[in-house]
């Protein structure tokens, strides 16, 4: 494993152990050129997956792997200063990426993805899953918020004030 401060590629695993949901294994390595520690995950990858998102400049589809970080800073983005432990977000963001990968398909479509993490989001916190969706869904002014909030409370979703501080 390549060091990311010194770019060494001598590094040494000092610990591992499982995270909390056994989903990854967490190993805490040392650089032996400059000495800095870093952690790293391993987590099972049962296929490649290719992401497949809306047309360009040209209208086409554009395909790249799958990238869970991208869910990670998306969900992070969403639960900012919400007061959701980072367990439960790496639990959601884990159930996604399994959802992913047991579809049985090589190829998604980023359609799918938001669905699944919009999904999540509403059964964690609806603060969260009404801004994630206003950027999933492209909300442009204050009515696009209103309209969306009315849907969460017709449908029954938890009181949008209460969750965790601003």
């Amino acid at each position: 494993m390549r060091c990311p401060f010194c770019a060494c590629d001598n590094t040494q695993v000092k610990d591992s152990r499982p995270t909390e949901d056994n989903t990854a294994i967490r190993r805490r390595r040392q650089c032996e050129g400059c000495g800095a520690r870093f952690t790293t995950f391993e987590r099972v990858q049962l296929r490649e997956i290719i992401v497949i998102k809306s047309g360009g400049a040209n209208g086409d589809p554009r395909r790249e792997p799958f990238d869970r970080a991208k869910i990670e800073q998306s969900v992070s983005l969403a639960c900012r200063k919400r007061g959701i432990a980072q367990e439960r977000l790496d639990q959601l963001v884990s159930g996604i990426q399994r959802q992913i990968e047991t579809l049985g398909d090589s190829e998604v479509l980023t359609t799918t993805i938001g669905a699944m993490v919009m999904d999540g989001l509403r059964q964690l916190d609806s603060v969260a899953y009404i801004r994630f969706a206003s950027v999933y869904r492209d909300f442009s002014e204050a009515k696009d918020f209103e309209d969306f909030a009315s849907t969460i409370r017709e449908a029954g979703g938890a009181d949008l004030g209460s969750g965790g501080a601003e």
